[in-house]
């Protein structure tokens, strides 16, 4: 197992106030991981601080062993990051932005060619970035931050606001990037995005860290699982799979052969999110 990202009591406070408090985490090379919470939770800040642009306060966190506190000459060309504002050149072309920034940091400009076609942008590259979509600007800052090959790539809310199409376009991207290694650090609004996409989840609330596992593993957990059922002559019930005297009602019904139509419900993601963190107004 390679430790991509770590973080170690990882805290941060601007003039008495915690934003971040103690948030530890180990993320796997070529791992999607989801980072979620609401808005003001502590997410952007914890990007920030991972990848250099805040010093934290308190803790530790390391980008490959590198301390990034001190080590920022090493990390940076280990990470691309791309957060939720569109800073692209609007009257420039998608190809003559990346070949921008493909001079600026000495990289072949066969490079950019390269990564449009990857981000599906390759036909519309010489059009101007405002003829854009939202979500075709949001593809070509992913391919943007992917010009040095970086081995961890940053996305904050890459489908917020975006068609569901787009939205579809940029998870696959995601998807392609971890299985060719990259390790993704996600954070997202969307709890069904994140369970498809991410191989763990974390949920922060207030600064701290107040769940981490798999989404199936935290759907297991925390939320109920139901089973509803027609049966002959006692109409529909719901049972629950975690309930023993509903289980057995459930076994005696299946045993005389009574049910008609049988549906499982499993909790989803969004559910067992405010079941832990709470509605956004409690934040």
């Amino acid at each position: 197992m390679e430790i991509a990202i770590e973080a170690v009591n990882l805290g941060r406070e601007f003039k008495k106030k915690v934003a971040v408090r103690n948030v530890s985490f180990a993320i796997e090379r070529g791992e999607i991981f989801g980072f979620l919470g609401h808005n003001g939770a502590g997410k952007t800040t914890t990007i920030r601080m991972l990848s250099g642009q805040l010093r934290p306060t308190s803790g530790q966190g390391r980008i490959y062993g590198y301390d990034i506190a001190t080590d920022q000459a090493e990390i940076k060309p280990l990470i691309g990051v791309v957060f939720d504002t569109q800073n692209l050149y609007e009257r420039m072309s998608g190809q003559d932005n990346l070949n921008l920034f493909a001079d600026l940091y000495g990289i072949r400009r066969a490079r950019a060619h390269e990564l449009l076609g990857m981000v599906r942008l390759a036909e519309r590259s010489k059009d101007k970035v405002e003829t854009y979509s939202n979500g075709m600007k949001q593809r070509l800052l992913i391919a943007r931050a992917l010009l040095h090959r970086p081995q961890i790539l940053f996305l904050d809310e890459p489908t917020r606001g975006l068609d569901p199409t787009s939205a579809k376009e940029i998870r696959a991207t995601i998807s392609e990037l971890s299985n060719a290694g990259v390790t993704i650090f996600l954070t997202t609004h969307y709890m069904e995005e994140a369970d498809e996409l991410c191989h763990r989840v974390a949920f922060i609330a207030k600064g701290e860290i107040v769940a981490l596992d798999t989404p199936r593993n935290l759907k297991l957990k925390h939320g109920q699982r139901l089973v509803t059922v027609s049966a002959n002559g006692h109409g529909s019930q719901t049972f629950s799979l975690s309930n023993p005297e509903d289980t057995q009602r459930l076994a005696s019904l299946v045993g005389v052969g009574q049910l008609s139509t049988i549906h499982t419900h499993e909790a989803t993601l969004d559910e067992v999110f405010v079941q832990l963190v709470g509605p956004e107004s409690e934040k």
